[in-house]
């Protein structure tokens, strides 16, 4: 069986294609993969949980016996050191969690609106 004598030079450029064609749609044209879609969907439910939850924090300051002591706390440190003592206050913790939550606690003090913060 004989093939003509483009044959070969087709083939040739349509992997070439098939590869530039899949470079360009991965890195320009917003290609992404399962597990790339899959991290950036587990990134972004975090982010609106975390956003979602501030509130429950701003109450649970709010209704802290010992709010003013804590405050006085938090307003003497920045940046890693304040987010430590807020997550020490316990205001950071999610309900049915035993463990407070580092980007809440940041998150938190945003919604505190303490200077410097």
């Amino acid at each position: 069986m004989t093939f003509p004598e483009w044959t070969k030079p087709g083939i040739y450029g349509a992997l070439v294609g098939a590869i530039a064609v899949s470079i360009l749609g991965f890195s320009w044209g917003g290609w992404t993969t399962s597990s790339g879609a899959q991290t950036m969907a587990q990134n972004l439910a975090s982010e609106e949980v975390t956003s979602a939850m501030v509130p429950v924090c701003l109450d649970i300051s709010a209704t802290d016996p010992e709010r003013a002591e804590k405050l006085v706390v938090l307003q003497d440190l920045s940046g890693f050191g304040r987010r430590n003592a807020m997550l020490e206050t316990g205001w950071a913790t999610p309900p049915g969690s035993d463990a407070p939550d580092r980007d809440l606690a940041v998150a938190c003090l945003a919604g505190l609106a303490l200077d410097g913060s």
